[in-house]
Protein backbone atom coordinates (compact mmCIF):
# COMPACT_ATOMS: atom_id res chain seq x y z
CA UNK A 1 0.00 0.00 0.00
CA UNK A 2 2.83 2.42 0.87
CA UNK A 3 4.42 1.96 -2.56
CA UNK A 4 1.12 2.56 -4.33
CA UNK A 5 0.41 5.76 -2.37
CA UNK A 6 3.90 7.18 -2.97
CA UNK A 7 3.76 6.33 -6.68
CA UNK A 8 0.37 8.02 -7.08
CA UNK A 9 1.54 11.03 -5.09
CA UNK A 10 4.46 11.48 -7.48
CA UNK A 11 2.16 11.18 -10.47
CA UNK A 12 -0.42 13.73 -9.26
CA UNK A 13 2.34 15.92 -7.88
CA UNK A 14 3.80 16.24 -11.37
CA UNK A 15 0.64 18.05 -12.47
CA UNK A 16 1.26 20.61 -9.72
CA UNK A 17 4.97 20.77 -10.60
CA UNK A 18 4.33 21.80 -14.19
CA UNK A 19 1.73 24.37 -13.17
CA UNK A 20 3.80 25.89 -10.38
CA UNK A 21 7.03 26.01 -12.40
CA UNK A 22 5.28 27.89 -15.18
CA UNK A 23 3.68 30.29 -12.72
CA UNK A 24 7.02 30.93 -10.99
CA UNK A 25 8.52 31.99 -14.32
CA UNK A 26 5.62 34.38 -14.88
CA UNK A 27 5.65 35.79 -11.36
CA UNK A 28 9.40 36.37 -11.53
CA UNK A 29 8.60 38.95 -14.23
CA UNK A 30 6.23 40.73 -11.85
CA UNK A 31 2.98 39.31 -13.24
CA UNK A 32 0.48 37.46 -11.08
CA UNK A 33 -1.26 35.18 -13.55
CA UNK A 34 -4.41 33.75 -11.98
CA UNK A 35 -5.21 32.27 -15.37
CA UNK A 36 -2.94 29.25 -14.80
CA UNK A 37 -5.90 26.89 -14.10
CA UNK A 38 -7.48 27.92 -17.42
CA UNK A 39 -4.16 27.67 -19.24
CA UNK A 40 -3.73 24.12 -17.95
CA UNK A 41 -7.20 23.30 -19.28
CA UNK A 42 -6.26 24.71 -22.69
CA UNK A 43 -2.96 22.83 -22.62
CA UNK A 44 -4.87 19.62 -21.91
CA UNK A 45 -6.95 20.14 -25.05
CA UNK A 46 -3.86 20.85 -27.14
CA UNK A 47 -1.93 17.88 -25.76
CA UNK A 48 -4.74 15.45 -26.52
CA UNK A 49 -5.19 16.81 -30.03
CA UNK A 50 -1.46 16.67 -30.79
CA UNK A 51 -0.99 13.14 -29.43
CA UNK A 52 -4.10 11.86 -31.18
CA UNK A 53 -2.93 13.23 -34.54
CA UNK A 54 -0.05 10.76 -34.68
CA UNK A 55 -1.41 7.89 -32.58
CA UNK A 56 -1.85 5.79 -35.73
CA UNK A 57 1.92 5.86 -36.27
CA UNK A 58 2.42 3.73 -33.18
CA UNK A 59 5.60 5.64 -32.36
CA UNK A 60 5.81 6.30 -28.63
CA UNK A 61 8.41 9.04 -29.12
CA UNK A 62 6.34 10.85 -31.75
CA UNK A 63 3.12 10.65 -29.72
CA UNK A 64 4.82 12.09 -26.64
CA UNK A 65 6.62 14.75 -28.68
CA UNK A 66 3.43 15.93 -30.40
CA UNK A 67 1.52 15.88 -27.11
CA UNK A 68 4.13 18.09 -25.43
CA UNK A 69 4.49 20.36 -28.45
CA UNK A 70 0.77 21.03 -28.88
CA UNK A 71 0.25 21.46 -25.15
CA UNK A 72 3.00 24.09 -25.14
CA UNK A 73 1.63 25.81 -28.25
CA UNK A 74 -1.91 26.00 -26.87
CA UNK A 75 -0.69 27.07 -23.43
CA UNK A 76 1.79 29.54 -24.92
CA UNK A 77 -0.93 31.15 -27.05
CA UNK A 78 -3.06 31.59 -23.94
CA UNK A 79 -0.05 33.11 -22.16
CA UNK A 80 0.52 35.44 -25.08
CA UNK A 81 -3.12 36.53 -24.87
CA UNK A 82 -2.65 37.25 -21.17
CA UNK A 83 0.48 39.25 -21.98
CA UNK A 84 -1.31 41.24 -24.66
CA UNK A 85 -4.00 42.34 -22.24
CA UNK A 86 -1.79 43.01 -19.22
CA UNK A 87 1.40 44.33 -20.85
CA UNK A 88 0.29 46.11 -24.02
CA UNK A 89 -3.33 46.97 -23.26
CA UNK A 90 -2.60 47.60 -19.56
CA UNK A 91 -5.54 45.62 -18.22
CA UNK A 92 -5.79 44.55 -14.59
CA UNK A 93 -3.75 41.38 -14.04
CA UNK A 94 -6.15 39.77 -11.57
CA UNK A 95 -9.23 40.35 -13.70
CA UNK A 96 -7.46 39.17 -16.85
CA UNK A 97 -6.20 36.02 -15.15
CA UNK A 98 -9.58 35.08 -13.68
CA UNK A 99 -11.22 35.69 -17.06
CA UNK A 100 -8.65 33.44 -18.71
CA UNK A 101 -9.35 30.71 -16.15
CA UNK A 102 -13.07 30.88 -16.88
CA UNK A 103 -12.37 30.88 -20.61
CA UNK A 104 -10.00 27.91 -20.42
CA UNK A 105 -12.34 25.83 -18.25
CA UNK A 106 -15.14 26.59 -20.70
CA UNK A 107 -13.05 25.47 -23.66
CA UNK A 108 -12.17 22.20 -21.93
CA UNK A 109 -15.81 21.58 -21.01
CA UNK A 110 -17.09 22.34 -24.52
CA UNK A 111 -14.39 20.30 -26.24
CA UNK A 112 -14.80 17.43 -23.78
CA UNK A 113 -18.56 17.25 -24.26
CA UNK A 114 -18.05 17.24 -28.03
CA UNK A 115 -15.57 14.39 -27.76
CA UNK A 116 -17.98 12.56 -25.47
CA UNK A 117 -20.79 12.83 -28.01
CA UNK A 118 -18.47 11.50 -30.68
CA UNK A 119 -17.44 8.62 -28.44
CA UNK A 120 -13.79 9.67 -28.74
CA UNK A 121 -11.30 8.46 -26.16
CA UNK A 122 -7.57 9.00 -25.93
CA UNK A 123 -6.65 5.67 -24.37
CA UNK A 124 -4.40 4.64 -27.27
CA UNK A 125 -2.48 7.91 -27.09
CA UNK A 126 -2.22 7.67 -23.30
CA UNK A 127 -0.40 4.34 -23.49
CA UNK A 128 2.67 6.18 -24.80
CA UNK A 129 2.62 8.54 -21.81
CA UNK A 130 2.02 5.88 -19.14
CA UNK A 131 4.63 3.47 -20.50
CA UNK A 132 7.66 3.41 -18.13
CA UNK A 133 10.46 5.56 -19.53
CA UNK A 134 13.09 2.98 -18.55
CA UNK A 135 11.18 0.00 -19.92
CA UNK A 136 10.47 -3.03 -17.78
CA UNK A 137 11.64 -2.55 -14.20
CA UNK A 138 11.72 -4.70 -11.12
CA UNK A 139 8.86 -5.13 -8.70
CA UNK A 140 10.81 -3.99 -5.67
CA UNK A 141 9.81 -0.79 -3.88
CA UNK A 142 12.69 1.34 -5.18
CA UNK A 143 12.08 0.44 -8.83
CA UNK A 144 8.33 0.96 -8.52
CA UNK A 145 8.65 4.35 -6.85
CA UNK A 146 11.48 5.84 -8.89
CA UNK A 147 11.74 3.99 -12.21
CA UNK A 148 8.23 2.93 -13.21
CA UNK A 149 6.88 6.30 -14.33
CA UNK A 150 6.11 7.72 -17.75
CA UNK A 151 8.43 10.11 -19.56
CA UNK A 152 6.68 13.36 -18.60
CA UNK A 153 7.33 12.89 -14.87
CA UNK A 154 11.08 12.95 -15.42
CA UNK A 155 10.75 15.76 -17.95
CA UNK A 156 8.86 17.82 -15.35
CA UNK A 157 11.65 17.43 -12.79
CA UNK A 158 14.27 18.32 -15.40
CA UNK A 159 12.35 21.44 -16.46
CA UNK A 160 12.03 22.58 -12.82
CA UNK A 161 15.76 22.11 -12.23
CA UNK A 162 16.70 23.89 -15.47
CA UNK A 163 14.41 26.82 -14.62
CA UNK A 164 15.94 27.00 -11.12
CA UNK A 165 19.46 27.14 -12.58
CA UNK A 166 18.51 29.73 -15.19
CA UNK A 167 16.85 31.99 -12.63
CA UNK A 168 19.73 31.80 -10.19
CA UNK A 169 22.86 31.40 -12.31
CA UNK A 170 22.36 33.04 -15.72
CA UNK A 171 22.20 36.61 -16.92
CA UNK A 172 18.75 36.04 -18.41
CA UNK A 173 17.41 34.74 -15.11
CA UNK A 174 18.96 37.53 -13.09
CA UNK A 175 17.55 40.12 -15.51
CA UNK A 176 14.08 38.58 -15.20
CA UNK A 177 14.38 38.62 -11.41
CA UNK A 178 15.47 42.27 -11.53
CA UNK A 179 12.37 43.14 -13.57
CA UNK A 180 10.17 41.44 -11.00
CA UNK A 181 11.83 43.38 -8.19
CA UNK A 182 12.03 46.83 -9.80
CA UNK A 183 11.16 47.14 -13.50
CA UNK A 184 11.99 50.86 -13.62
CA UNK A 185 15.57 50.27 -12.48
CA UNK A 186 15.91 47.30 -14.85
CA UNK A 187 14.60 49.43 -17.71
CA UNK A 188 17.05 52.22 -16.89
CA UNK A 189 19.92 49.71 -16.95
CA UNK A 190 19.10 48.76 -20.54
CA UNK A 191 16.97 45.64 -20.04
CA UNK A 192 14.07 45.34 -22.47
CA UNK A 193 11.32 44.97 -19.86
CA UNK A 194 8.41 44.24 -22.22
CA UNK A 195 10.42 41.64 -24.12
CA UNK A 196 11.25 39.78 -20.92
CA UNK A 197 7.69 40.05 -19.64
CA UNK A 198 6.19 38.66 -22.85
CA UNK A 199 8.74 35.85 -22.95
CA UNK A 200 8.03 34.93 -19.33
CA UNK A 201 4.25 34.98 -19.82
CA UNK A 202 4.41 32.80 -22.95
CA UNK A 203 7.08 30.36 -21.76
CA UNK A 204 5.57 30.02 -18.27
CA UNK A 205 2.13 29.36 -19.73
CA UNK A 206 3.60 26.81 -22.15
CA UNK A 207 5.17 24.88 -19.26
CA UNK A 208 1.91 24.98 -17.30
CA UNK A 209 0.04 23.75 -20.36
CA UNK A 210 2.04 20.52 -20.28
CA UNK A 211 0.65 19.89 -16.79
CA UNK A 212 -2.91 19.84 -18.08
CA UNK A 213 -2.02 17.48 -20.91
CA UNK A 214 -0.12 15.24 -18.50
CA UNK A 215 -3.18 14.91 -16.28
CA UNK A 216 -5.46 13.72 -19.09
CA UNK A 217 -2.93 11.56 -20.92
CA UNK A 218 -1.20 9.98 -17.93
CA UNK A 219 -3.10 10.38 -14.65
CA UNK A 220 -6.51 9.51 -16.12
CA UNK A 221 -5.15 7.31 -18.94
CA UNK A 222 -6.96 9.29 -21.61
CA UNK A 223 -10.28 9.53 -19.78
CA UNK A 224 -11.81 13.01 -19.99
CA UNK A 225 -12.16 14.51 -16.52
CA UNK A 226 -12.81 18.12 -15.58
CA UNK A 227 -10.92 18.72 -12.34
CA UNK A 228 -7.94 20.35 -14.02
CA UNK A 229 -9.11 23.80 -12.94
CA UNK A 230 -8.99 22.73 -9.28
CA UNK A 231 -5.53 21.26 -9.79
CA UNK A 232 -4.49 24.55 -11.36
CA UNK A 233 -5.43 26.48 -8.25
CA UNK A 234 -3.36 24.07 -6.17
CA UNK A 235 -0.46 24.74 -8.55
CA UNK A 236 -0.78 28.46 -7.87
CA UNK A 237 -0.80 27.72 -4.13
CA UNK A 238 2.33 25.61 -4.55
CA UNK A 239 4.19 28.69 -5.81
CA UNK A 240 3.76 30.29 -2.37
CA UNK A 241 4.55 27.04 -0.58
CA UNK A 242 7.82 26.69 -2.54
CA UNK A 243 8.80 30.33 -1.83
CA UNK A 244 9.03 31.09 -5.56
CA UNK A 245 11.85 28.55 -6.00
CA UNK A 246 11.37 25.79 -8.64
CA UNK A 247 13.83 23.51 -6.84
CA UNK A 248 11.70 23.54 -3.69
CA UNK A 249 8.55 23.02 -5.74
CA UNK A 250 9.82 19.56 -6.70
CA UNK A 251 9.51 18.44 -3.07
CA UNK A 252 6.42 20.60 -2.56
CA UNK A 253 4.66 19.00 -5.52
CA UNK A 254 5.13 15.55 -3.97
CA UNK A 255 3.73 16.80 -0.65
CA UNK A 256 0.75 18.37 -2.40
CA UNK A 257 0.22 15.22 -4.45
CA UNK A 258 0.32 13.12 -1.28
CA UNK A 259 -2.15 15.38 0.53
CA UNK A 260 -4.45 15.36 -2.52
CA UNK A 261 -4.64 11.59 -3.02
CA UNK A 262 -4.30 10.43 0.60
CA UNK A 263 -8.03 10.81 1.47
CA UNK A 264 -8.86 8.25 -1.23
CA UNK A 265 -6.85 5.62 0.64
CA UNK A 266 -8.26 6.29 4.10
CA UNK A 267 -10.92 3.76 4.98
CA UNK A 268 -13.91 4.40 7.18
CA UNK A 269 -14.70 7.98 6.10
CA UNK A 270 -17.46 9.17 3.79
CA UNK A 271 -17.19 10.87 0.41
CA UNK A 272 -17.93 14.30 1.88
CA UNK A 273 -15.14 13.92 4.43
CA UNK A 274 -12.70 12.84 1.74
CA UNK A 275 -13.52 15.91 -0.35
CA UNK A 276 -13.19 18.13 2.71
CA UNK A 277 -9.73 16.74 3.40
CA UNK A 278 -8.58 17.91 -0.04
CA UNK A 279 -8.50 21.49 1.25
CA UNK A 280 -5.50 20.58 3.44
CA UNK A 281 -2.97 21.79 0.80
CA UNK A 282 -4.64 25.21 0.83
CA UNK A 283 -4.42 25.31 4.63
CA UNK A 284 -0.75 24.37 4.49
CA UNK A 285 -0.14 27.15 1.98
CA UNK A 286 -1.92 29.65 4.21
CA UNK A 287 0.25 28.54 7.12
CA UNK A 288 3.42 29.02 5.07
CA UNK A 289 2.23 32.47 4.01
CA UNK A 290 1.63 33.46 7.63
CA UNK A 291 5.04 32.18 8.73
CA UNK A 292 7.03 33.98 6.01
CA UNK A 293 5.11 37.20 6.69
CA UNK A 294 6.48 37.15 10.23
CA UNK A 295 10.11 36.57 9.30
CA UNK A 296 10.10 38.93 6.29
CA UNK A 297 13.39 37.68 4.87
CA UNK A 298 13.96 38.93 1.34
CA UNK A 299 14.68 35.45 -0.03
CA UNK A 300 11.31 34.15 1.20
CA UNK A 301 9.22 37.01 -0.14
CA UNK A 302 7.48 37.33 -3.52
CA UNK A 303 8.92 39.67 -6.18
CA UNK A 304 8.52 43.26 -4.96
CA UNK A 305 6.70 44.38 -8.12
CA UNK A 306 4.42 41.33 -8.29
CA UNK A 307 0.99 42.35 -9.58
CA UNK A 308 2.01 45.96 -10.11
CA UNK A 309 1.68 47.37 -13.65
CA UNK A 310 4.70 49.01 -15.22
CA UNK A 311 4.46 51.69 -17.90
CA UNK A 312 7.67 53.22 -19.12
CA UNK A 313 5.99 56.58 -19.61
CA UNK A 314 5.28 56.76 -15.87
CA UNK A 315 8.89 56.23 -14.88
Amino acid sequence: MFTVIVTQAIKFGTVFLYGSTGEIVIEKSGHLNLGIPGIMCIGAVGGCIGANMVVASGSQFLIILMGILFAMIFGGLAGGLYGLFTITLRCNQNVTGLTLTTFGAGILGFWGSKMGRLGTTFYKASRAFTAPMFGKVGTDGFSTIFLSHGTLIYVGVIIALVVAIILKKTRVGLSLTAIGENPAVADASGINVNKYKYTACILGAAISGIGGAFYLLDCTRGSLEYVIEALGWLSVSLVIFSLWKPSISILGSFIFGLLYILPSYIKGIGFADKELMKIVPYLVTALVLIVISFFKKRETQPPSALGLPYFREDR
